[in-house]
C-alpha cells in the first residue's frame, strides 16, 4: 500500500466518523511562547484544550507536520542511527473536544488498524497507565477493561508515568494515555523473546505506532492535578511507522516515504545505501534533515542565528557535515533534493511545491556558507594541532572551534584522530555545560497559575473600532524572570489593545482604576488565542471596572507602517514581478521592515520606482475597505493575497486599499493619505533569494528630512557656503587625489634613498646578510624596499617594523635560497614575533607581514629577530 493511499485511508475513515478534516497547520508556532515548533499533532489545537476558543466541530482529524529537535521532545541525535526516529514526521491524529472519550477512541483505533489496514492482531500490543502514587492517581482500569474486548490480557501491558501519562508541559491539560505497539520481527526472533518484553525498550522492530491520550486533568503550577470540566481525546499515530508496517519493511527509510530521496542521494553522491554502516547513517541523516529544513522554509522559517531559525540552521549543518565527512561531498548537494521532495510530497502539502525554488536557493546558500566555515575550521584546527605538543587537544579549544566557528566536535575528533591526536572530551563537555547553564539562567522564569477573577468564556477584541473601553479583569497570573523581573499578565473580558502578531508589535497604553490609580500596559501579546496585557503592577481592586486606553501615538505610527507594508508589497509585485512573495515583516512605530522573495539585487532605479509607486498610492488618498468575516475562499477568489506559513480560519479579515488586497489581522490607517510619506532607507539580502527593505513613514520621515537638512547646512558651512556644494565637493576630491599621487611619488623617492643607506647597515651573521630596523614608510614602501634589496642579495634576512595610526606592523623578507637551505619561514617568524606587538599575521615562507595594536613591542620584536639566524 503506497504512502499516499495510507494517508487517504486514515482521513477517509475518520471523515466517515463525522470528523472535520483540516489541513496541516504551519510547523512554526507564532503565538505560543512555550514552543518554537509544532512537536505533536495536538499543538495547533491547544486553544481548544485550554478552553480559549471553541472549534466549529468537536471532532477533527488531520495529518500534521511535526518537528522534534529541541526541549523535552528532542530526537535529533538519534536520527540516522536508528530506523524510526525523525526530526520532521507526520502525525495522523483524531481529536474530540468534549465529545467522545475512551470507549470510541479505543474501538476506532482498533477498527482502523485491524480492519481497514488489515494488520495482524497477533503482532499488536497495547499499554495502559499503571497509576502513580506521587499524583495519587489510580490505574486506568477503564481503558484496561475496554481493551479486553479486543485483545487478550497478556497483550495489555501496564506502563509508568514516563510512558503512559502525557503532558503538554509543566502546566496545562494532561492525562493517561494508551499506546499501541507493533512487533514486526521475524518468527524466529519472536521465539527467542516475547514482544511484550521489548515494548518501550527502544527495539527497532517493536515500536509504538499510535498513542491515544485521554485528557482529563489540568496540571497546576504547584504540580497538583485538578479534573477538567470537559474530557478530550488527543491521538497521534506516526505516519512513517505505519507505512513501515503496511509496506512490510523493517525500517521507515525503506518505505516509499524515503526511498525516492535516498535513491537521489545515491545518484548525486555516487554512493550505495545498504553496504556500509557509516554511509547508511549519513544518507539517512541527509534524507531526514532535508525534509525538516525544506518544510520549515516553506512555512516561512529561514535558517538564522537566533531562535527557531537557529534550530533549522543546526539541522541543515548536521546534514552537511555528514555529507562532507562520510559521503565526500565538498560542494553543495543537498539543495538538489528539493525537486524529488516536491514530487514526493507536493500533493499532500502543496506549499512544498509552491516554494520549491526558494527552498533550493536557501539550502544551496546555507551549504556554501557552512562549507566555507568548515574550510576555515580545518585551518584553525591545524593551528591548534601545531601548538599542541602532547597529542591531546584541550577541550576548551575544541569548544571554541564549535561555539565560535560552528566546527562540530565529532568532525574535530575525526580529523584529530587521523593525525594521531585525541580530544579532551570531558573538557569540551564541561564548557558545553557552562554555556547551557548560562543560557538557562538567562531565560529561566516562574509562571503562576491563572487566578480567575470573573468567569468569561470568550474574550472580545474591539481595537479595530476604538482605542478606549471599559473592561473587567477576568484572570491574571504573575511571571518572574531574570530579564524582566516581576511582571503580571492580565486578561480582560474585552480589549482595545492589539496583541503582537502578523509582524506588528503589540500596543502600549494604560489602565485607569475608578480611584484614579494608573497602571501602564508595557506590551500586549497573544498566547493560545488569548490577548495578554503585560504590566509591572497588579490593580489593587481586582473587581473594578477599568478604563483601558491604548496609546494613540503608538497605534497610529504602527498602523501607518503596517499599511505601508501592504502598499510596498503591491509595488514590489508590480515592478519586480508577481513571483515576489512576502517572507516576513516587522512593523514598529518608528519603522518597518519587509522581507520578500526575489533572486537579484534591487537596483537604485527600481528602488526609486518602488518608492514613487507607494507615494503615488499615498497621494491618491485611498480609503480602507475592510471585510472582517469574509469566507476564506471568497477572499482569495476576489484577489486577496494569503501568506505561506500563516494559519487561517474558514472566515478571514481582508484589507483593501485600491488594488492592494491582503488577508491581515493588523491595524491600519483609515486612508492612505494618513501615511503622509514613504521613504526607503535600505535594501539588501538576508538569505539566498530573500531580500529585505527597511523604510519609514509619517513623522519619522519628517525627522529624517530635518536631519538631512541640518547635515546639508553643516557641510555647506564647512565648505565656506559655496553656491554649488556638489561642485565644491568634487573639487576637493580632485585635489585630494592629486595630493595622494604626489605623496606616493615622494614616498617612492624616499624609499630609493633609504635603500642605499640600508645596504650599509646590513650585518653578516653566520653567512646571512641580516637587518632588523624600524622604518618611517607605509606598507607598500616597505615591501618595495625589501624586494629591491632582495634582488641584490641571495642570503638576505630582513625584519622591518613601522608604526601608523597608533598600530604596529612587522614585515619579514627571507631570500628563497635561505628558505630552502636553512628551513627559515617568514610566516612563522611574524606569527611568533607578532605577540610582542599584540597581534599576528602570516604569509609566504619568503615574505610575510603581521599587524598589532601595541607599537611599544616593536623594539623587543626587532631584538628577537636575530635569534632566528644565530
Amino acid at each position: 500500500m503506497k504512502s499516499q493511499d495510507i494517508r487517504a485511508k486514515f482521513l477517509k475513515f475518520f471523515e466517515e466518523k463525522n470528523h472535520s478534516i483540516v489541513p496541516s497547520a504551519p510547523m512554526v508556532l507564532k503565538d505560543d511562547p512555550t514552543l518554537m515548533f509544532v512537536n505533536s499533532g495536538m499543538a495547533p489545537f491547544k486553544e481548544y484544550f485550554l478552553g480559549n476558543a471553541k472549534p466549529k466541530n468537536n471532532r477533527i482529524a488531520d495529518t500534521q507536520k511535526c518537528l522534534r529537535v529541541s526541549g523535552k521532545h528532542n530526537d535529533l541525535e538519534e536520527v540516522g542511527y536508528d530506523t524510526y526516529h525523525h526530526t520532521l514526521f507526520e502525525m495522523l491524529g483524531n481529536w474530540s473536544f468534549g465529545d467522545y472519550f475512551k470507549k470510541e477512541a479505543i474501538a476506532w483505533a482498533w477498527e482502523f488498524l485491524t480492519e481497514v489496514c488489515a494488520i495482524d492482531k497477533a503482532i499488536l500490543y497495547v499499554t495502559v497507565f499503571e497509576g502513580n502514587e506521587e499524583d495519587n492517581l489510580p490505574m486506568d482500569s477503564e481503558a484496561f477493561d475496554l481493551w479486553k474486548q479486543f485483545i487478550s490480557e497478556d497483550r495489555i501491558l501496564k506502563g509508568n508515568k514516563k510512558d503512559n501519562f502525557w503532558e503538554m508541559g509543566d502546566q496545562g491539560p494532561c492525562g493517561p494515555c494508551s499506546e499501541i505497539h507493533v512487533d514486526i520481527r521475524s518468527p524466529e526472533e519472536k521465539v527467542k523473546i516475547s514482544g511484550r518484553d521489548l515494548v518501550n525498550k527502544d527495539h527497532p522492530q517493536v515500536v509504538e505506532i499510535w498513542n491515544l491520550v485521554f485528557m482529563q486533568y489540568n496540571r497546576k503550577a504547584n504540580g497538583s492535578l485538578e479534573v477538567l470540566p470537559n474530557k478530550h481525546i488527543d491521538t497521534g499515530m506516526g505516519f512513517e511507522r505505519l507505512c513501515m508496517v503496511l509496506q512490510g519493511v523493517q525500517s521507515n527509510y525503506d518505505t516509499d516515504v524515503f526511498t525516492p530521496i535516498i535513491r537521489e542521494i545515491e545518484t548525486i553522491t555516487n554512493s550505495n545505501y545498504g553496504k556500509d554502516q557509516e554511509i547508511d547513517v549519513a544518507i539517512r541523516v541527509v534524507a531526514d534533515h532535508v525534509r525538516a529544513v525544506a518544510f520549515s522554509i516553506a512555512d516561512g522559517q529561514l535558517p538564522s542565528n537566533t531562535g527557531a531559525g537557529y534550530v533549522i540552521r543546526r539541522i541543515l549543518r548536521r546534514a552537511i557535515r555528514y555529507g562532507f565527512t562520510f559521503l565526500n561531498q565538498k560542494e553543495p548537494f543537498i539543495f538538489k533534493l528539493a525537486e524529488t521532495l516536491s514530487i514526493q510530497m507536493g500533493m499532500a502539502f502543496p506549499e512544498i511545491k509552491a516554494q520549491e525554488r526558494l527552498i533550493e536557493n536557501v539550502i544551496k546558500e546555507e551549504e556554501s556558507s557552512f562549507l566555507r566555515t568548515l574550510d576555515q575550521g580545518l585551518l584553525l584546527l591545524d593551528k591548534v594541532i601545531e601548538n599542541t605538543p602532547l597529542k591531546i587537544i584541550d577541550g576548551a579549544k575544541a569548544f571554541e572551534l564549535y561555539d565560535t566557528y560552528g566546527f562540530p566536535l565529532d568532525l574535530t575528533q575525526l580529523i584529530a584522530r587521523e593525525k594521531g591526536y585525541t580530544i579532551d572530551a570531558q573538557g569540551f563537555e564541561n564548557e558545553m555545560k557552562k554555556q547551557k547553564e548560562r543560557s538557562r539562567a538567562a531565560s529561566v522564569s516562574e509562571t503562576s497559575d491563572w487566578m480567575v477573577v470573573k468567569e468569561d468564556d470568550v474574550q472580545e477584541f474591539i481595537g479595530y473600532d476604538t482605542l478606549e473601553a471599559d473592561v473587567k479583569l477576568t484572570r491574571y497570573r504573575k511571571v518572574v524572570s531574570k530579564k524582566e523581573g516581576e511582571q503580571y499578565q492580565l486578561v480582560f473580558n474585552m480589549t482595545p489593545f492589539y496583541p503582537e502578531g502578523g509582524g506588528q508589535v503589540g500596543d502600549k497604553g494604560s489602565l485607569e482604576a475608578p480611584n484614579g490609580d494608573v497602571i501602564y500596559v508595557l506590551d500586549t501579546k497573544k498566547e493560545n488565542n488569548v490577548t495578554i496585557h503585560i504590566t509591572k503592577n497588579l490593580p489593587k481592586h481586582l473587581g473594578d471596572t477599568f478604563k483601558a486606553i491604548v496609546s494613540k501615538e503608538h497605534r497610529q505610527k504602527s498602523a501607518s507602517n503596517h499599511t505601508a507594508t501592504h502598499l510596498l508589497h503591491q509595488a514590489l509585485r508590480t515592478i519586480l514581478g508577481t513571483h515576489v512573495e512576502q517572507k516576513g515583516s516587522l512593523v514598529k512605530p518608528k519603522s518597518l521592515r519587509f522581507d520578500f522573495s526575489h533572486f537579484a539585487k534591487v537596483d537604485v532605479d527600481q528602488l526609486q520606482e518602488i518608492e514613487d509607486f507607494v507615494n503615488a498610492r499615498i497621494r491618491e488618498n485611498l480609503p480602507l475597505e475592510e471585510q472582517r468575516n469574509i469566507p476564506m475562499k471568497k477572499a482569495i477568489d476576489e484577489g486577496a493575497i494569503a501568506l505561506f506559513g500563516e494559519k487561517y480560519g474558514d472566515s478571514v479579515r481582508a484589507i483593501r486599499f485600491g488594488q492592494s488586497m491582503e488577508l491581515c489581522g493588523g491595524t491600519h490607517v483609515k486612508n492612505t493619505g494618513d501615511i503622509w510619506y514613504f521613504k526607503i532607507q535600505s535594501e539588501g539580502a538576508i538569505a539566498a533569494g530573500i531580500r529585505r527593505i527597511e523604510a519609514i513613514t509619517n513623522m519619522a520621515v519628517g525627522d529624517y528630512f530635518e536631519t538631512i537638512d541640518k547635515q546639508y547646512e553643516a557641510l555647506k558651512e564647512m565648505l565656506n557656503n559655496p553656491k554649488e556644494p556638489v561642485k565644491a565637493v568634487k573639487s576637493l576630491q580632485d585635489e585630494n587625489a592629486s595630493l595622494k599621487k604626489q605623496i606616493e611619488m615622494l614616498l617612492k623617492e624616499k624609499s630609493k634613498g633609504i635603500k642605499g643607506d640600508l645596504v650599509n647597515e646590513l650585518t653578516e651573521i653566520n653567512g646571512i646578510q641580516f637587518l632588523a630596523k624600524q622604518l618611517e614608510l607605509d606598507a607598500s614602501g616597505i615591501k618595495d624596499v625589501a624586494f629591491d634589496l632582495g634582488s641584490q642579495f641571495d642570503n638576505l634576512f630582513l625584519l622591518f617594523a613601522s608604526e601608523q595610526d597608533g598600530k604596529a606592523m612587522l614585515t619579514c623578507y627571507i631570500s628563497k635560497e635561505l628558505v630552502s637551505s636553512k628551513g627559515l619561514n617568514a610566516g612563522q617568524v611574524v606569527r611568533e614575533l607578532g605577540k610582542y606587538i599584540q597581534g599576528g599575521g602570516g604569509g609566504q615562507p619568503f615574505f610575510a607581514t603581521a599587524g598589532g595594536k601595541s607599537p611599544k613591542g616593536i623594539k623587543e620584536a626587532l631584538e628577537k629577530a636575530k635569534d632566528y639566524i644565530k
